[in-house]
């Protein structure tokens, strides 16, 4: 007798049994065909500034000790990896969220002055910008002393806030120099000594509005600004006046 083969049966149906599947359910949305070619990078400069902005707000929110990588990274939108292919560390991060910030600041300073043709006003619009950043950003101002506080006895922090710091005042000295003979204005002191008075008084503002923010409002900061800004510059216009002339 003629033997036949089997016949073959359908593919089993992976799912509970006794119900039936259909091949495509009413209402399904297809899957979408595969994306030809890599998927684009996040441009670098993108990362960087998108794990600033996470730093910021969790070191200000929690504080140092208690902010961690991977909470920045997911925040962000990436992985813990992600922080240690732009920074060391957290210790770097931290001090990398301060220079922001500073940046930002001098930034803010420099377009109000920028095209001002007297000293008078360089000094009005430099302080009262610096004023509104201090009263405004008082989580600024406390990272500053947390970072300040840890670089006091930790070396590996303390070789990320010195640089950081000396860059802020070399780049203040220039700026004073700048305004200076932009305006016509003759220094008292040299443009470094300036920048580190200014330097202090700032942090020393800073500190100051964290300890007493009901005395230390902006006006306060902005007169105490305008005070030390005028007592480091003569302007000669106003000071080279004719001696009078006795009869």
């Amino acid at each position: 007798m003629m033997q036949f083969p089997p016949t073959p049966q359908p593919a089993p149906r992976h799912g509970t049994s006794g119900i039936e599947y259909s091949e495509s359910p009413p209402g399904a949305v297809p899957f979408p065909d595969p994306v030809a070619g890599p998927v684009p990078r996040v441009p670098r400069d993108e990362v960087r500034r998108r794990l600033l902005a996470a730093a910021a707000q969790s070191f200000a929110e929690r504080g140092y000790e208690d902010s961690r990588l991977e909470d920045i990274a997911h925040t962000a939108g990436f992985t813990k990896g992600a922080v240690y292919s732009n920074f060391a560390g957290k210790a770097e991060l931290f001090g990398a969220v301060l220079g922001a910030g500073a940046d930002t600041e001098f930034s803010l300073v420099m377009d109000e002055i920028r095209d001002t043709e007297h000293f008078a006003e360089a000094v009005g619009a430099a302080s009262r910008t610096v004023a509104r950043r201090i009263v405004g950003d008082a989580g600024r101002g406390q990272l500053a002393l947390e970072f300040a506080a840890r670089a006091a006895r930790d070396e590996g922090t303390r070789e990320i806030l010195t640089p950081l710091r000396r860059l802020q005042r070399a780049a203040a000295s220039r700026s004073i120099g700048q305004v200076a003979e932009h305006t016509g204005a003759e220094l008292v002191a040299a443009p470094d000594v300036a920048a580190l008075i200014l330097h202090c008084l700032c942090n020393g503002l800073s500190n100051e509005r964290i300890a007493d923010p009901e005395a230390i409002d902006a006006a306060a900061v902005e007169q105490a600004l305008t005070t030390v800004l005028t007592a480091l510059v003569v302007r000669p216009a106003e000071t080279d006046t004719e001696t009078p002339r006795n009869p």
